[in-house]
């Protein structure tokens, strides 16, 4: 054999054996061998061999006895020239790997419920409805303001009982999540610019503030925590057997979300919770304007206000869906339902309703007025006009008004009404 020849010490398994009849010109099969001579493994283990981290000789799975690529692939020098060896000779690693695990290896499948990086890229980019019970136009909250979490109860937090009936946590969160897209309440996040750490299920059997809240006569139905940092709701009936009507759990979560200002049931809560349903409602309102339709209902239907927001009209809503609604007549009985349900709500806590009753009203006035400028403003960037609403030069400023004001709250417009008020105020007395 030819060229400078060094020791090499193989380590397998926990075993060191040196073998001194190696050079550079030693090809990879024949080092394979004397490995392989060396621990005496068995030909059913597919060797490799790695010299400084990296891999200098490997075997690999003969297709047939006459395949003569495993010759090819190992018949270059395992130790290049100009490879360094250090003075002690070239430790090397001996890996084997049984062929029968190899070839078992080599045949599964993928598995399809299992997404790859590729695939969760593509799932993060298309965009997906979380709740598609109010239709592909409402199933999403806002992107900003909005629930960041929801929690259900499983069923071992409440107890597991032979024969119960209870709907399961997966429909718990479902529930959630419809509250969650429900039109009227992302036009309350939306508005109100609030973001919610969670949405929760409150556990209807062991939850100690409920049954405190029991024992002083009340029922607790919901929850607040530091804020608006946590909110749960009450979802399951008392007996487990199903869930309450949703029209009472989006009040309740409203109820939760007016705490997010006010702890205590005064004035200021209830004027804020008043203001807080008829924006709920009102919203429903617009979409029965609209030719908005999920599952064949309007999203009043599936909430379960439609008598709230067209009491004489609610048997044509429920069976054509095609009434169309006057605005003013609609807040009308918007404002009666909401008051209707504040004298009941408030009269628990001793407070008359004549209280909250002129800063609900405002409120709607004011909404209105919102609503037919936002109306106004996309009529006007389309390039239109409403009927009767004159030509489009004269309502040109009238438009361009609307379209800067489209975006602004009622806080806002109620801000600068105040400082035009001022600047009136100095003109004249300047």
């Amino acid at each position: 054999m030819n060229g400078k020849i060094f020791p090499v010490k193989f380590s397998y398994k926990g075993k060191s054996i040196a073998v001194d009849n190696i050079c550079h010109q030693t090809t990879a099969a024949a080092l394979l061998a004397e490995a392989r001579t060396s621990f005496q493994v068995d030909d059913d283990i597919i060797l490799r061999l790695i010299f400084k981290g990296k891999t200098i000789a490997q075997e690999t799975m003969m297709l047939n006895d006459d395949d003569d690529d495993e010759i090819d692939k190992n018949n270059h020098p395992a130790f290049h020239e100009g490879t360094k060896i250090p003075k002690s000779g070239a430790k090397v690693i001996v890996m084997g790997s049984a062929a029968s695990g190899i070839q078992t290896l080599n045949s599964l499948r993928s598995d399809p419920l299992m997404r790859g990086f590729e695939d969760e890229k593509k799932a993060a980019a298309s965009p997906t409805l979380l709740s598609t019970y109010w239709g592909p136009l409402h199933g999403n909250q806002d992107k900003q303001y909005k629930f960041c979490r929801f929690q259900e109860c499983t069923d071992a937090s409440f107890g597991s009982r032979p024969g119960a009936s209870t709907p399961h946590a997966f429909t718990a969160r479902k529930l959630l999540e419809q509250l969650a897209t429900d039109p009227g309440v992302v036009s309350i996040l939306t508005s109100r610019e609030l973001i919610v750490g969670t949405l929760g299920e409150m556990d209807p059997i062991d939850d100690r503030l409920m049954q405190k809240k029991q024992q002083e006569g009340a029922c607790l139905l919901g929850y607040n925590t530091n804020h608006g940092m946590r909110i749960d709701v009450k979802l399951r009936t008392d007996d487990l057997s199903g869930f309450r009507p949703y029209d009472e759990l989006a009040a309740t979560l409203i109820h939760e979300l007016s705490h997010n200002w006010v702890g205590e049931h005064n004035v200021v809560f209830w004027t804020n919770y008043g203001q807080m349903r008829v924006e709920y409602l009102w919203k429903h309102a617009c979409l029965m304007r609209g030719s908005v339709f999920a599952n064949g209902k309007r999203t009043a239907q599936l909430a379960g206000v439609t008598e709230m927001i067209s009491p004489n009209n609610g048997n044509i809503v429920q069976n054509a869906n095609t009434v169309l609604i006057n605005s003013q007549t609609t807040m009308n009985n918007i404002c009666q339902s909401v008051i209707a349900e504040l004298a009941r709500d408030m009269a628990q806590h001793h407070l008359p309703v004549q209280l909250v009753v002129p800063a609900v009203l405002t409120f709607s006035r004011e909404l209105m007025v919102e609503t037919n400028e936002k109306d106004d403003a996309t009529i006007h960037d389309a390039g239109g006009q409403r009927l009767g609403g004159g030509t489009a030069d004269s309502s040109q400023n009238d438009a361009s008004t609307a379209a800067a004001t489209a975006g602004s709250s009622a806080r806002e417009r109620a801000l600068a009404a105040a400082e035009n008020r001022a600047r009136e105020a100095r003109d004249k007395s300047g």
